[in-house]
């Protein structure tokens, strides 16, 4: 009773956390295909806005961890793989996203338009707290060693994959030469 009910939670996890990222993936393609109504970034930067953002995003984040508990180890991985490279990419994501959102804002992540972000690490990224989450992503992946954490996982990349490129024509129509020769000097992830 306890493996079936164990099951049946990653089931639901799994279900779950492809949705949400199944729901961001969505807003973002519609926004990449009708710049015009764009829901990411928002038209209309509002105070709930942020949580619009940080909410599923945590919620994903928490789905990841929940799943890589019920399903630890399943995979194959070698002990020194998942320690030496899973660790180790999970630290470092988490130390450069958080000193990125620390220096950028809370709400500029959120979609608050304050200003072109190029100084710090966006001189070396236009997106890095998106390549630090990725990063995050695949440690966890690699540490956890679960198929449910790969698949969630994998979804969870290919909306930090496509998200740039929603919110670079909402950059070019709001900061013009600007954005467009920090584009060209800096790539878009790394």
């Amino acid at each position: 009773l306890a493996w079936s009910c164990r099951s049946l939670m990653a089931v639901f996890l799994t279900i779950a956390g492809l949705g949400i990222a199944a729901a961001p993936l969505a807003e973002i393609l519609w926004s990449i295909a009708r710049p015009a109504q764009s829901i990411w970034p928002p038209i209309r930067y509002t105070a709930f806005t942020p949580l619009f953002v940080w909410a599923p995003t945590f919620a994903l984040f928490g789905i990841l961890i929940g799943l890589g508990v019920l399903n630890w180890g399943e995979l194959p991985f070698p002990r020194w793989l998942r320690f030496g490279l899973g660790l180790p990419l999970i630290v470092l994501g988490n130390i450069v996203v958080w000193s990125v959102v620390a220096g950028f804002g809370v709400h500029k992540t959120g979609g608050a338009p304050d200003g072109l972000q190029t100084d710090g690490l966006y001189r070396v990224s236009r997106n890095p707290q998106y390549v630090a989450d990725i990063v995050m992503i695949l440690g966890w992946m690699i540490l956890a060693a679960a198929p449910s954490v790969t698949l969630v996982g994998l979804a969870s990349i290919t909306v930090l994959i496509a998200a740039p490129f929603s919110e670079e024509p909402w950059l070019r129509s709001r900061y013009g030469r600007e954005y467009e020769d920090y584009a060209a000097r800096v790539r878009r992830f790394f």
